[in-house]
């Protein structure tokens, strides 16, 4: 029996549906025709397709030789042999070249969604995870790094000399491809870098001279800074409600200094210029604002920062390193673990800051400002069990007073933003 042919065919395991649509009338949405041959040398089947889209042909049989029952995924039915069935198809799926599932449903072709598409939920709620781990991770290796190695100036170098050397990488295979950037752009992203570096070395500094958990506690200060420099700096008017929203966080934090154990001035004034230096650097970034993205606005904050960070590394710190500081910690932890350790708090460094810059893009300002809360008691917890800090009652009553106060004032500000959002949006539309 002679088959039909058509002047345009296509076989479906070689189609591209990007080059060649699907006709309306090809394939009917009410049936398609299957016909069988005895011989099982040719099994390929096939479908019309129509490149010329104002031409309507009649529709033609799928010619179909298989000797054993066949499925197709998406069908709810199973084509057997026989000598020419007609049966009705509602949707259908089949593969393009490049491997991607695409559903024909009512004769056209279309692309299934991404796994992220179908499950955005699960997707954001993994991002937080790793946010959080990656988090904890980095300041639990950090501060154990700091106790043989106390060099926090060389230490905040090699955070972000492995960052670099990761966009580098990261640039050379096209993950991201790397976006350009000019004089204007450089003007604009080196306030904020050199504040992004004094801050993340005085954290440091912190973190080498007390507790983690302490270090974070003063660190739940940032928003009463972010405060302050919006309404004195900025001129905008900060409302009571968020002026009171802090007044906890400053009493918390109070409470938490006078009776911690590891206090030092030290750990303190570079944790409290840490916060400023952060602050300085959000109002820097609202005016840096660009059409490139956020990993390789990161990336170029890094590379800009790590040039800020040599200078003081070398001068404060050099002489140290050279005389005793690198010897003395390969003689306690031994070359290997010594370098490996440098590598993955440097590496842990880049990519918590690059995950929650990636997470905080995908949620709403409450859902932000609750992760970023929740994050500080998970990194404040995890420290205290891992290290065994002894904390009085006062620093532990201290500390919850001060989150929650960070709590309430994330939540106030973020309803203030999206009530903004939302009158911004409203006359436009």
């Amino acid at each position: 029996m002679a088959s039909t042919t058509n002047p345009v065919h296509s076989l479906i395991t070689n189609s591209r549906f990007s080059s060649l649509y699907l006709s309306t009338n090809k394939v009917l949405p009410s049936c398609l025709l299957l016909r069988t041959r005895s011989s099982r040398s040719a099994t390929a089947s096939c479908l019309a397709f129509s490149s010329l889209r104002g031409k309507k042909k009649p529709s033609v049989p799928v010619g179909m030789v298989y000797a054993k029952p066949l499925t197709f995924t998406g069908w709810n039915q199973t084509m057997r042999r026989r000598s020419q069935v007609e049966f009705p198809v509602a949707s259908a799926a089949a593969a393009d070249s490049d491997g991607r599932e695409i559903e024909i449903s009512e004769g056209y072709a279309k692309p299934s969604k991404s796994f992220a598409e179908r499950f955005p939920a699960l997707v954001t709620g993994f991002f937080f995870f790793m946010w959080y781990f990656l988090n904890v991770i980095f300041n639990i290796l950090n501060k154990k790094v700091y106790n043989y190695f106390p060099y926090p100036y060389f230490v905040s170098v090699i955070h972000l000399l492995v960052g670099v050397g990761y966009c580098l990488v990261s640039w050379s295979v096209g993950l991201p491809k790397r976006a350009p950037i000019d004089k204007e752009l450089l003007g604009l992203l080196t306030p904020v870098a050199f504040c992004h570096a004094l801050g993340h070395v005085m954290s440091n500094v912190s973190f080498a001279a007390v507790a983690v958990s302490f270090t974070h506690t003063i660190k739940a200060l940032e928003p009463f800074f972010n405060a302050a420099a919006s309404q004195f700096v900025l001129g905008h008017q900060i409302p009571l409600s968020l002026w009171l929203s802090l007044a906890p966080v400053v009493i918390g934090v109070s409470m938490a200094s006078l009776t911690e154990l590891s206090f030092n001035w030290t750990g303190f004034i570079s944790a409290m210029i840490s916060n400023i230096a952060f602050t300085y650097r959000s109002i820097y970034s609202k005016k840096a604002m660009t059409g490139m993205d956020s990993t390789n606005v990161y990336a170029y904050i890094s590379i800009i920062a790590l040039f800020f960070c040599l200078p003081p590394a070398i001068l404060i710190e050099g002489p140290q390193l050279m005389q005793h500081g690198l010897r003395d910690a390969i003689a306690k932890v031994g070359l290997v673990k010594f370098l490996s350790d440098l590598f993955w708090i440097g590496m842990f460094y880049h990519l918590y800051n690059q995950v929650a810059t990636n997470t905080l893009e995908r949620v709403a300002p409450l859902t932000h400002a609750v992760g970023n809360v929740l994050k500080r008691v998970f990194v404040i917890g995890f420290s205290i069990v891992v290290f065994g800090n002894k904390i009085s009652t006062q620093t532990g009553i201290g500390t919850a007073i001060a989150i929650a106060g960070v709590a309430v004032y994330s939540l106030i500000k973020a309803n203030m933003e999206e009530q903004k959002r939302k009158a911004a949006v409203s006359p436009a539309s």
